[in-house]
């Protein structure tokens, strides 16, 4: 099963590359991910948590968080976060226990995910610190591109001539006073 599809090359169960997506960082193996996906709460009552763990690879590209499992027949094969999906990041240390990356996650329409779904990234070989910090800039920027993307679509306002208004003749010259100018405005 694939979570928020990611797409795997049948041959080397890779993920295929989005167009124009750059690999930033990689842990080839080792990396533990265990999501968290509430169900849908029952009519009048409360639901529960879904819990699916798997170890394999992940990566962060400049769009997203990908992970892969090792084998095909885990309790799911691939997890593809885009990286504005990611609501937030926290890199865990417990007093007890090893370190984790614990991630909020927006699903993505039909995914496989529901809202309140968080991800715990753990490394069994590899510090983690360091992807952690990719992580958040990478994230960070991708962000940003997005917000600069937006507002480029809305453009600037679209400025019209006055229309007609009437002409009030001063000492040096005309001023025209706008149509729709309030009552009492004087230029």
């Amino acid at each position: 099963m694939a979570l928020n599809w990611a797409m795997l090359s049948p041959e080397t169960r890779a993920p295929v590359p989005l167009p124009n997506e750059m690999t930033i960082t990689s842990v080839d193996s080792g990396v533990e991910v265990t999501l968290n996906i509430p169900d849908a709460p029952p009519a009048g009552g409360s639901g529960g948590l879904r819990t699916l763990k798997a170890v394999g690879k992940a990566s962060v590209t400049d769009m997203r968080f990908i992970f892969t499992s090792a084998t095909p027949n885990t309790t799911f094969e691939s997890l593809s976060i885009p990286l504005p999906s990611i609501l937030s990041s926290k890199f865990e240390q417990p007093t007890f226990g090893a370190n984790y990356l614990s991630l909020g996650i927006k699903p993505s329409t039909d995914g496989g995910l529901t809202e309140g779904t968080t991800a715990e990234v753990r490394f069994k070989n590899t510090p983690m610190f360091s992807f952690a910090a990719v992580l958040d800039k990478t994230r960070e920027r991708a962000i940003y591109m997005k917000r600069q993307a937006a507002e480029n679509e809305e453009g600037l306002p679209v400025y019209t001539s006055p229309s007609e208004g009437s002409s009030v003749s001063s000492g040096g010259g005309s001023v025209t006073t706008p149509a729709d100018a309030p009552p009492g405005y004087e230029s």
